[in-house]
């Protein structure tokens, strides 16, 4: 079956003999819509100034060292500028942090879609060994400890006491607020046509035609949320990192791979650790490009410092591996034209957002 899906893509892929058939088939670029509202967690201001709150307090984290914004830093594209996460003290972690921009509009969270909603994905993040380690019970006696906490859970959810679901719901309705609005895309797109380079025009004309790119990256966010195999090489940070290699075999065997894949797996397996399907071996959900100016270092792995080098990569049809997917063939772009695409990809950016991070509100000793 790996084999037929691969062979219809193949032909999809070649049966498009035009820059105008290859737009036909894909979603449009568009600006994006509306923040999508949660019908379970709507949007209040009382719940963003608490959200905010949480996702600056490294109270929520097992030691109290990591907070939401450790790994997700305003000041770092949201990320956190590293190759591959830092991870709990202790530890490191195994991906490249993903930016919050924008995130409000993924239905797959995580580089291989693991969570489907910003209130599971901050469970898996606060939770998680490598990552916040936090205890759920333990965070939310901390939280009843701080005078601030109890008065805004009361203002935004009307209880009496905090909660940690909760407080997952506060820090989703936050980072819901955290999107692009003014990136020159989008101001182009919504009329003013002046709001582009003559070289961006073209780098958006090869995005849609020549360079391919269109492929996977389509619609208001440049992404299909699906998920691909492009042959990313491995990071050397893993060959020559013991915390890095223990981290990747913990996954390997918290996932529940068979022994005979954690004694080979030398790296990442990205998808397949959910479906445990053979042809599913290094994918990984296309990123959204947009703020991807501020987002670098870039893939699953951070191997790539910088947009050239990830041009450069695609010019060159991907990387090299056996599953690597049929949609990544050579390009054979001029210089001019990776110039005029890097162009483009700088504006679907915009300014920088940046969010102050806020004092932490101060324990107090109940009265009971």
């Amino acid at each position: 079956m790996a084999a037929l899906a691969v062979c219809a893509m193949s032909a999809v892929f070649l049966n498009i003999k035009s820059d105008a058939q290859l737009q036909e088939r894909f979603p449009n670029l568009a600006p994006l819509p509306e923040v999508p509202q949660t019908p379970d967690n709507p949007t209040t201001e009382a719940k963003i100034e608490l959200g905010k709150l949480l996702f600056f307090d490294r109270r929520t984290s097992g030691d109290v060292s990591t907070s939401c914004s450790s790994c997700h830093d305003p000041h770092k594209g949201w990320g956190d500028g590293n190759p591959v996460s830092k991870g709990y003290p202790g530890t490191v972690h195994w991906r490249n942090s993903q930016t919050v921009v924008n995130a409000a509009y993924l239905k797959k969270l995580f580089w291989a879609g693991e969570d489907t909603s910003l209130e599971s994905q901050a469970d898996s993040a606060v939770t998680g060994n490598l990552a916040g380690n936090g205890d759920p019970d333990t965070i939310e006696e901390r939280l009843a400890q701080v005078p601030e906490y109890v008065r805004l859970f009361k203002e935004a959810f009307g209880v009496e006491r905090p909660t940690y679901p909760l407080a997952l719901k506060a820090i989703a309705v936050f980072e819901r607020t955290v999107v692009t609005k003014d990136a020159p895309f989008d101001q182009y797109m919504n009329g003013d046509k002046k709001a582009l380079s003559d070289s961006a025009k073209r780098g958006m004309e090869l995005f849609q035609g020549k360079a391919r790119c269109i492929q996977c990256h389509n619609g208001p966010l440049m992404s299909d949320e699906s998920f691909h195999n492009i042959g990313v090489p491995k990071n050397p940070l893993f060959e020559n990192d013991a915390q890095r290699q223990i981290a990747l075999r913990f996954q390997h065997y918290a996932r529940g791979v068979s022994e005979e894949v954690y004694r080979g797996a030398d790296r990442d397996l990205g998808l397949y650790y959910t479906t445990k399907r053979p042809e599913d071996k290094g994918k990984f959900r296309t990123p959204p490009l947009r703020y991807i100016e501020y987002t670098a270092p870039y893939m699953h792995n951070g191997v790539f410092e910088s947009l050239e080098e990830v041009v450069d990569f695609y010019n060159k049809g991907g990387g090299d591996d056996p599953r690597k997917s049929p949609l990544l063939q050579s390009l054979d772009l001029t210089k001019q034209e990776m110039n005029d695409l890097l162009e483009f990809l700088k504006s679907l950016s915009g300014e920088e957002i940046i969010v102050e991070e806020p004092p932490e509100p101060p324990y107090a000793v109940l009265d009971e």
